[in-house]
């Protein structure tokens, strides 16, 4: 049973994918992660516990981090619609405290699309800077290439 336990938090840890997934999958593999351990001190049946934990915790920490992700995204939209190329434009999100900053580059057209370059910084010492590609979409919306 503590294996049981054991491994279901150790999945849900490596589930939020810290350096490679968004706010939103970082939430869900927090939220899981501590919705386990709750769910599995509290229930007397400590597996079926810490399994409807994890599951109540992923889908909290997904909501959650999914409100995080639409600041910070529409934060870039605005940079890459009004802002002046290679002048940075810089927020702090209002739920993480966490401050970043968006320099784009001149549009140019390619392959009948209008792009964007744009770096994207977080602010403080051990902040990631992340260079992207945006375009416009059908909707004419900007849209960070993946």
């Amino acid at each position: 049973m503590k294996k049981t336990i054991i491994t279901l938090m150790l999945v849900s840890f490596l589930a939020a994918g810290y350096g490679c997934a968004n706010k939103a999958q970082q939430g869900a593999g927090v939220g899981a992660l501590a919705g386990a351990t709750i769910g599995a001190l509290t229930f007397k049946n400590k597996v079926s516990g810490a399994a409807i934990g994890a599951g109540v915790g992923l889908l909290m920490g997904y909501i959650i981090g999914n409100e995080w992700d639409k600041h910070d995204e529409q934060q870039i939209q605005n940079t890459l619609e009004t802002g002046k190329s290679d002048t940075s434009h810089s927020w702090t999100n209002p739920d993480t405290g966490r401050s970043y900053t968006a320099t784009p580059s001149a549009p140019y057209v390619q392959e009948d699309r209008v792009y964007r370059d744009v770096v994207i910084s977080e602010n403080g010492p051990d902040g990631d800077k992340i260079m992207a590609k945006a375009y416009r979409d059908s909707n004419g919306e900007w849209r960070i290439k993946q």
